[in-house]
């Protein structure tokens, strides 16, 4: 985990050293009115970066839409984004901040990162959760029922479905959705903006948690669309394994009804390796799409925040959140493996040799 979490983090710093746009040219930008970084680095007009490289200043050919603006201006900036020192010593002084979980401010919001991790988080555990206990409670009961029903019609027809589902990119069927439900060209059913309606806290508690319901109902269905193909073919072959094992066999020889042969023999052997894997797959869905289900349905949530950190250069919310969240998928996946090996004596990683 220490190797692969410092590899994470060296390959990132050093790709944003080579990223043009950096946070004093974001600040060079809003200074001079025009609000994008790309037009302060080319210098807007042609004309005028001609004339800022001809003057030979250092800081007019690093920062090229520093037009007028002071070189003393400039250095006192880059001392207090600390970019007068070296990259080395900038990511080693980072590193060493992260490793004491100090995270630091974000340069353009005023407030610590840990608080504004804090406020985002609500909404991407929201979308995580509720998709991932949908896809276990579709997924699972699909799959017993494609294990008995194995090669025939209902299992193809639904194998084609669910493979079908899995191929469409979730940002393409959450705009299906806003243009059919959202009041896109079609019917305007479900809202389009946040969590909650502007009335929320005028409503009655059942009031407020259908005007909840009401709100997630296109993001989680949108972030749900790719979630059931895994889990479903997984349940269904460890059903199919497990079914035609001995045991089953001769629980079927002392008369037991095929009913109680599944759910009271083959069900909790079989469900062992599904289980285990939940927090994995909560994992895959809180991180997978939700930057895209969040733009699209303007919400304010994790995925939102880092690609917001990443236009405006934001680094010590880009690297701060990197690295929290690197570490606890590492951390996840560790406990997923050794459910695994604690569900199931047989996974010894010892002796894979």
């Amino acid at each position: 985990m220490i190797p692969t979490l410092l590899g994470i983090m060296v390959i990132n710093f050093t790709l944003v050293q080579f990223v043009p746009g950096g946070p004093i040219e974001q600040i060079i930008a809003t200074m001079e009115g025009n609000g994008n970084t790309l037009e302060a680095i080319t210098g807007g007009r042609g004309d005028v970066q001609v004339d800022t490289i001809q003057a030979g200043s250092d800081y007019d050919s690093k920062y090229i839409g520093a037009r007028g603006l002071p070189p003393e201006f400039i250095a006192q900036l880059e001392k207090e984004f600390g970019f007068d020192k070296p990259p080395l010593e900038r990511f080693l002084d980072m590193m060493w901040n992260y490793i004491r979980f100090d995270f630091g401010e974000s340069w353009f919001r005023s407030i610590s990162v840990v608080d504004l991790v804090k406020e985002k988080m609500p909404v991407s555990i929201t979308l995580g959760l509720w998709s991932t206990l949908i896809a276990y409670l579709v997924s699972i009961p699909l799959g017993i029922a494609k294990a008995v029903r194995d090669g025939s019609r209902f299992d193809t027809w639904t194998s084609g479905v669910i493979i079908a589902a899995y191929a469409i990119p979730s940002f393409l069927f959450a705009v299906m959705l806003i243009v059919l439900f959202a009041g896109g060209s079609y019917w305007k059913v479900f809202p389009l903006r946040g969590l909650t309606s502007s009335d929320w806290d005028q409503l009655s508690v059942l009031g407020k948690i259908l005007d909840y319901l009401w709100h997630i109902a296109l993001p989680v269905t949108a972030q749900l669309i790719s979630s059931f193909a895994t889990l479903t073919l997984l349940t269904k072959n460890s059903f199919l394994d497990e079914i035609k094992k001995q045991y089953v066999m001769t629980a079927k020889a002392k008369g037991l009804s095929a009913r109680r042969v599944l759910y009271g023999h083959v069900f909790r052997n079989a469900m062992l390796l599904v289980i285990a894997g939940f927090p994995a797959a909560f994992l895959g869905v809180f991180f997978g799409s939700s930057l895209i289900i969040e733009v699209l349905f303007s919400l304010d949530g994790l995925g939102r925040l880092g690609f917001e950190a990443a236009v405006g250069r934001d680094y010590p919310v880009m690297f701060g959140t990197l690295f929290a969240f690197s570490l606890f998928g590492l951390l996840v996946g560790l406990i997923t493996d050794l459910t695994y090996t604690f569900i199931d004596p047989r996974i010894d990683f010892e002796r894979r040799g």
